[in-house]
């Protein structure tokens, strides 16, 4: 249903699992073995996966152990590695021109952090008319509730209901969990 011509493939697209970044994540290991799984699936139903690596020269700085992927995962090095300094991924990013180059028009997301990388790439995504599927149990973000946000859990699970739910002309959204995620039906 993209409304991007010429775009049949889904891409699996794993946002910042970063040491750095997920640390101390909210239920971190568990959303790390499904983002594995997630990648095995795409894998071995050969649709690309495509990563995307934040970095902030103050707390995450490129190259730095905490810019690292977590040892849990590892990118094949034909695999697309995507630079961010934006909470969206496609924001000054060559994220585009990979997904053009691969005929990707759906993207499966997953990784972190669910309130702010999350949440802007799967808007950025729809608004560029692309079809964005979350993985309801492969995104997380850290306890922030000394600033005011709400528990983790809580932010996590506020995404899952409000994207399964979004629309947009021509567009689909939603969300899946790890175990129904079939590559095979839509690569």
């Amino acid at each position: 249903m993209t409304t991007i011509p010429d775009r049949p493939r889904t891409a699996l697209i794993v946002i910042d699992v970063q040491n750095g970044v997920v640390g101390g994540a909210y239920d971190r290991d568990r959303v790390v073995a499904n983002v594995a799984s997630l990648v095995e699936k795409a894998r071995s139903a050969e649709v690309p996966v495509v990563w995307v690596a934040h970095s902030d020269p103050e707390g995450l700085p490129l190259g730095s152990p905490e810019w690292e992927y977590v040892d849990e995962l590892q990118r094949d090095d034909a695999e697309p590695l995507v630079h961010k300094t934006y909470a969206d991924s496609f924001e000054e990013t060559d994220l585009e021109q990979v997904l053009a180059r691969l005929q990707v028009g759906r993207l499966v997301v997953a990784g972190a952090q669910t309130d702010e990388c999350i949440r802007s790439t799967l808007h950025g995504a729809v608004a560029r008319g692309y079809d964005a599927t979350l993985v309801s149990d492969a995104h997380t973000t850290e306890d922030l509730t000394e600033w005011g946000a709400p528990p983790p859990e809580q932010v996590v699970a506020h995404t899952n209901l409000y994207w399964s739910n979004h629309r947009a002309p021509g567009r689909s959204a939603g969300t899946v969990r790890t175990e129904d995620v079939d590559f095979g039906l839509v690569g």
